[in-house]
C-alpha cells in the first residue's frame, strides 16, 4: 500500500497540493443562474446525478421561477415536471414546501444562514453548506457528498464513517480557505479516478501516499472491505 505522511495534516496538505495541480479548474457542475434556482438544484440532487439534474431543471428553470411559482404548484404535476430525478415524488413535496416557506417566511428570497436553510424540507447540512458556499459566497464548512466521505477515508484523512463527523474532522484538518475546493477537488477525483467500486490506482497522482491503494494493499479503507 502507499505510505501517507506522518500526521494527518501533512497528508491533507500533500493531497491538497496534488490535486490542485491535477484539477485546476474544479468547480460545481450543477447549473443555475440565481439562489433559488441553486437550491432547488440541490434539493434535486440528492442521490441523484449532476448530470441528470441538469438536463431535468433545464425546462423547470424555464417553468418555475419564483418561490410563488413552487408555492402554487400542483405536487403530482411538479412530480411530473421532475420524473428522471431519484425519489422525484418525495422531492416534489420538497420544492412546493421550500416555495411556501420562502414566500411566506423570506420574502421570496433564499436565507443566508444555516439555521433558516436547514429548517427548510429536504436541505440538509450538506445541501446548506452548497447553498450557502455557492449562492452568497458564505463558507462555514466543508459539504461532505459521498466522494469526499470515500475518499477522506481511503487516504487515512478522516476515520469518522457518518458526514456530519466527517465534516467536523475535516475541518479540524484543513486550512480554512481551501474548505470549498477541498469538496471540489474531491469530486473531481472520485469522478475521474477513485471511483468507487474500481478506482484506477495504476493511474492516481495519490496512489503512493493512498494506505488503500489497490496496488499492494489488501482493504478499502472506506468500506472497511477487502479489495476484490
Amino acid at each position: 500500500m502507499g505510505t501517507p505522511r506522518s500526521d494527518r495534516e501533512a497528508q491533507v496538505a500533500e493531497v491538497l497540493d496534488r490535486l490542485y495541480e491535477e484539477y485546476p479548474d474544479s468547480t460545481i457542475s450543477l447549473n443555475f443562474s440565481n439562489r433559488l434556482e441553486l437550491l432547488v438544484a440541490v434539493v434535486l440532487s440528492a442521490q441523484c446525478t449532476d448530470e441528470r439534474v441538469n438536463e431535468v431543471t433545464e425546462d423547470l428553470f424555464a417553468k418555475y421561477r419564483s418561490a410563488e411559482d413552487y408555492a402554487e404548484a400542483d405536487e403530482e404535476q411538479l412530480a411530473e415536471d421532475i420524473y428522471g430525478i431519484t425519489f422525484h415524488n418525495n422531492k416534489a413535496g420538497y420544492l412546493k414546501s421550500i416555495g411556501e416557506t420562502l414566500r411566506d417566511e423570506h420574502d421570496g428570497e433564499v436565507p443566508d444562514t444555516m439555521a433558516e436553510l436547514t429548517a427548510l424540507s429536504g436541505v440538509g447540512r450538506k445541501t446548506a453548506n452548497v447553498v450557502l458556499q455557492h449562492g452568497h459566497d458564505v463558507v462555514e464548512g466543508i459539504v461532505v457528498d459521498t466522494h469526499v466521505q470515500r475518499i477522506s477515508r481511503r487516504l487515512g484523512i478522516a476515520e469518522a464513517e457518518s458526514p456530519p463527523k466527517i465534516e467536523r474532522e475535516l475541518m479540524d484538518l484543513v486550512p480554512e480557505p481551501d474548505w470549498q475546493q477541498c469538496t471540489h477537488l474531491f469530486i473531481s477525483h472520485g469522478r475521474a479516478v477513485c471511483t468507487a467500486r474500481n478506482p484506477d490506482c495504476e493511474s492516481c497522482v495519490l496512489e503512493d501516499l493512498c494506505p488503500s491503494s489497490k496496488l499492494d494493499g489488501d482493504v478499502d479503507l472506506a468500506s472497511g472491505e477487502a479489495w476484490t
